[in-house]
């Protein structure tokens, strides 16, 4: 199970790292009022992607700690596909391309099938 649980975190690092990248166009510090422009932006993302590299450790090391940092990536995964929806559906024109929308989407299954995973792994 932990080899599942791996690469559903592979897979989810990969769409969020994506979507960062998408965020960084679409100059998300301004939607979500993030003082610090890119810079601010930016540093932000040393100690996530950090802590998001440092999970995948734990995973493959088999770890409690895995589990728990694979449920964290799940949950931001879904948080960034609802809180992207809830400004594409008040009208605003970021995260609306298709590829945009394919990552927040592909987000939202995969971040599902890991918490499923790590949540099964728990009991």
């Amino acid at each position: 199970m932990y080899e599942l649980l791996l690469w559903l975190y592979i897979i989810n690092s990969v769409l969020l790292i994506n979507h960062e990248i998408d965020s960084a166009y679409w100059h998300e510090w301004e939607l979500f009022k993030l003082p610090g422009g890119i810079t601010g932006f930016l540093i932000i993302h040393f100690p996530l992607l950090f802590l998001l590299m440092y999970g995948l450790i734990e995973i493959h090391k088999k770890t409690f700690a895995g589990i728990i940092f694979s449920l964290v990536v799940g949950a931001v995964g879904i948080f960034a596909f609802f809180i992207h929806t809830y400004f594409i559906k008040k009208g605003r024109p970021e995260f609306n391309t298709p590829i945009s929308l394919f990552i927040l989407y592909a987000t939202m299954a995969v971040s599902l099938i890991q918490l499923a995973a790590a949540g099964y792994m728990l009991l």
